[in-house]
C-alpha cells in the first residue's frame, strides 16, 4: 500500500507536465502544418484574383519586383515579429498571448493603445469586407448560369442580402468555436480552398493565353489614353497597396503562433511556418497575377472569377467561386478571433464574479473521443451580436470593401513593420545609432512612405466611387 501510494503522490505533477504548458494552460498542439495553414488561409484571400488588375498598372517589370519586394518585407518583419512572442529569453520568457500583450510587455505606454486600436478597427472591417466579398463570390455562381442559361441576353442583376445573410448564419455557427487552437481543421479546409480557385484562376490564364497566342500588356503597364495620366498615378499607387497589403497577416501572427506547441521554440517553428507559406503565397500570386495580366493586358478586370473576366467553362467558375466561399467562411474566423478573445478577457475581468460571463456548461460531444464542449452564455451573445454586426453595416453599405482598402493602407505601415521593428530594437536590446538600428529605421521608414502613397490612392479610388454610389444599393 505504501508504494501504491508514494506513486500516486507523484502521478499528478507527471500528468501536469505532460497536459499543461509552462504558464499553467493546457498543452498547445500547433504544429508548422497547422501554424502554416493559419497564415496561408490569412495571407491568399480572394484579393490574389486582383493581382492581375494590380500589375496592370505597374507593367511587367515593375509589377513582379514589387511583389518580391513586399514577400521579402513581410518575411523579414514577420521573424522579428515572432522573437516578441516571448518576453527575454526565447525559450522560457514570459508569454505573451496577443499581439498587443506584447507591445505592452515590450514598448508600453500610448503605445499599447494605439496597436490596440489599428489592430481591432482592422480586423473589423475585414470581416466586413470577406462578408461581402463571399456574398459577390455566391452571386458570381448565380449569374454565371444565369448568363448561361440566357445566352447572355439576361442581365441578370439581384440583391447581395440574402447571400450576405446566408454567410453571416455560416459564421454564427462556427463562431461558438472557443478558442483559436479549435479551429485548425477550417483553417486546413481554407489553405486547400485557396489553392483550388488560385489553381483554377491560373489555369483560365494559361488557356487564355495559349488561345492568343501571344502575351498581353506592356513593360511599363496600362497605357495613357486608355487612362489619363492622373488616373495612372492614383491606380499605380492603389495597385502598389493591393500587393503591399495581400501579404498582410502580422495582425494574428501572435495569436497564432500561441497555438503551437513547444519544444522546438515557438519562434523556431513559426520561421519555418512563415518562411513556407510566404513562399508558397509568392509563387502563387507570381502565376495568377502575370497570367491574369498576359491574358487581359490593360483590360485585367478587378477580379478574375467574379468580374467575368472569363465566362467559360461556367461549371468551372462555379466550383472556384465556392471554393472563395469555403475560404472566406475559414479566413473569417481566422481573423475574428482575436476580436472575440479580446471582449471576453476583459469582460471576465471587468465582472469576475458575475456567472453570466464566467459560468460554462458542460455539453458532451457526439463524437467519441472529443472533450466536452464548453457553452458560454456571454461568449455566445457576444459573438452572435458581432457577427450580426457585420453583416447588417455589409448589406448597408455594400462598397464598404472599398473603405477596407484605406483601414489596410493606415494599417500596413503600423502593424507589419513599425511594432515588429520597435518590439525587436527593445527585446535584443540594439543599441541606438548601431548600423543595425539604422537599417531597421529607414526600413520602417521606407514602408511608411509606400502605406501614405497607397493610402492616398484608396481614398482617391473611394471618391471616384462615390460619385456614382447611390445610398444602400444592395442589388449589382
Amino acid at each position: 500500500m505504501g508504494e501504491n501510494h508514494r506513486v500516486f503522490i507523484h502521478n499528478p505533477s507527471l500528468n501536469d507536465s505532460q497536459c499543461f504548458d509552462d504558464d499553467g494552460r493546457l498543452k498547445r498542439t500547433g504544429t508548422f502544418w497547422t501554424a502554416s495553414a493559419h497564415i496561408i488561409t490569412a495571407v491568399i484571400g480572394s484579393g490574389v484574383l486582383s493581382l492581375a488588375w494590380a500589375i496592370a498598372q505597374l507593367g511587367w517589370i515593375a509589377g513582379p519586383a514589387v511583389m518580391l519586394l513586399f514577400s521579402i518585407i513581410t518575411f523579414y518583419t514577420s521573424c522579428l515579429l515572432t522573437d516578441c512572442y516571448r518576453t527575454g529569453d526565447p525559450v522560457s520568457g514570459k508569454r505573451n498571448y496577443t499581439y498587443t500583450q506584447a507591445v505592452g510587455s515590450l514598448l508600453g505606454g500610448y503605445k499599447v493603445k494605439v496597436c490596440g486600436f489599428i489592430q481591432y478597427v482592422n480586423l473589423f472591417g475585414v470581416s466586413i469586407g470577406y462578408t461581402i466579398a463571399a456574398s459577390i463570390s455566391m452571386m458570381a455562381i448565380k449569374r454565371s448560369n444565369c448568363f448561361h442559361n440566357s445566352g447572355g441576353k439576361n442581365p441578370c442583376h439581384m440583391s447581395s442580402s440574402p447571400y450576405m445573410m446566408m454567410f453571416g448564419v455560416a459564421e454564427i455557427l462556427l463562431s461558438q468555436i472557443p478558442d483559436f487552437d479549435q479551429i485548425w481543421w477550417l483553417s486546413i479546409l481554407a489553405a486547400v480552398m485557396s489553392f483550388t480557385y488560385s489553381g483554377i484562376g491560373l489555369a483560365l490564364g494559361i488557356a487564355k493565353v495559349i488561345g492568343i497566342g501571344t502575351f498581353r500588356g506592356s513593360l511599363t503597364g496600362i497605357s495613357l489614353g486608355t487612362v489619363t495620366p492622373a488616373q495612372k498615378i492614383w491606380r499605380s499607387f492603389r495597385a502598389l497597396g493591393d500587393i503591399a497589403f495581400a501579404y498582410s497577416f502580422s495582425m494574428i501572427l501572435i495569436e497564432i503562433q500561441d497555438t503551437v506547441k513547444s519544444p522546438p521554440a515557438e519562434a523556431k517553428t513559426m520561421k519555418k511556418a512563415t518562411k513556407f507559406s510566404i513562399a508558397i503565397t509568392t509563387a502563387f500570386y507570381m502565376l495568377c497575377g502575370c497570367m491574369g495580366y498576359a491574358s487581359f493586358g490593360d483590360f485585367a478586370p478587378d477580379n478574375l472569377l467574379t468580374g467575368f473576366g472569363f465566362y467559360n467553362p461556367f461549371w468551372l467558375l462555379d466550383i472556384a467561386n465556392a471554393a472563395i466561399v469555403i475560404h472566406l467562411v475559414g479566413a473569417y474566423q481566422v481573423f475574428c478571433q482575436p476580436i472575440f478573445t479580446f471582449v471576453e478577457k476583459w469582460a471576465s475581468q471587468r465582472w469576475p464574479e458575475s456567472k453570466t460571463i464566467t459560468k460554462e456548461l458542460k455539453i458532451p460531444m457526439p463524437i467519441r473521443g472529443y472533450r466536452p464542449y464548453k457553452l458560454n452564455l456571454f461568449r455566445s451573445v457576444w459573438r452572435t451580436a458581432f457577427v450580426m454586426l457585420t453583416t447588417v453595416i455589409s448589406m448597408l453599405l455594400p462598397f464598404f470593401g472599398d473603405v477596407v482598402g484605406i483601414l489596410g493602407a493606415f494599417g500596413f505601415w503600423p502593424l507589419t513593420v513599425y511594432f515588429p521593428v520597435e518590439m525587436y530594437i527593445e527585446q535584443k536590446k540594439i543599441s541606438k545609432w548601431s548600423s543595425r538600428w539604422i537599417c531597421l529605421k529607414m526600413l520602417s521608414m521606407g514602408c511608411l512612405m509606400i502605406s501614405i502613397l497607397a493610402g492616398t490612392g484608396s481614398i482617391a479610388g473611394v471618391i471616384l466611387d462615390l460619385k456614382v454610389y447611390k445610398p444602400f444599393k444592395t442589388t449589382y
